[in-house]
């Protein structure tokens, strides 16, 4: 039984910035670059019919291709930290798309996620983490931002299961639809990573 869920790849030059921030903190287990993504909704555990059903649906999205750019570097779990990851900064585009797949899962009679869909990539899983090294560990890369980049196609990703963080294989990919006349832009990253 595959587990699903859609996503967004992270490109090479963004992923290679945010291995620039891994190491030195204790209990950490450090993502392969290689499995960086931005989960749009997690499906689950599912039987082959489903995610025939889930394939088909997603099959029917028309959304417009988009910008996004990577902003600070957080933990998930205040009190008792459980993960690192890199946040995205505000998007309409990237919240309607979710949405609209969120909607389309629903539909299927998927069960809800629980939590509030909070885009990011998980850069690190933490064992037996100490707070306060977490909290000193985050103030040093408190300045972490990448430049804008292009998102034009959303996948299906599966995972085995395993304690996190991969390995994930894309399993269908959707194209994003650019804007008539509008320019897209490669841009460097060489300059975009700050501490």
């Amino acid at each position: 039984m595959p587990r699903l869920f859609a996503a967004l790849e992270v490109p090479q030059d963004a992923a290679r910035n945010l291995t620039l921030v891994q190491g030195g903190l204790h209990g950490a287990r450090w993502i392969d670059p290689e499995n960086y993504h931005i989960t749009l909704r997690f499906f689950g555990d599912v039987e082959g019919h489903v995610a025939d059903q889930i394939v088909e649906t997603l099959d029917q999205i028309r959304r417009p291709a988009f910008d996004i750019e990577l902003d600070g570097i957080h933990a998930f779990g205040s009190k008792k930290p459980h993960s690192i990851y890199a946040g995205v900064w505000p998007s309409v585009p990237l919240s309607e798309l979710a949405a609209d797949i969120d909607r389309r899962a629903k539909r299927l009679g998927l069960p809800s996620d629980k939590r509030k869909f909070t885009p990011h990539v998980t850069l690190a899983r933490l064992r037996n983490p100490d707070s306060r090294e977490v909290a000193r560990w985050l103030s040093g890369r408190g300045g972490f931002r990448t430049l804008p980049f292009p998102v034009s196609r959303f996948v299906l990703m599966s995972s085995r299961d395993s304690v996190g963080g991969g390995p994930y294989v894309v399993e269908e990919s959707w194209a994003l639809k650019a804007e008539p006349g509008r320019a897209r832009q490669s841009p460097s990253y060489a300059d975009a990573y700050t501490v």
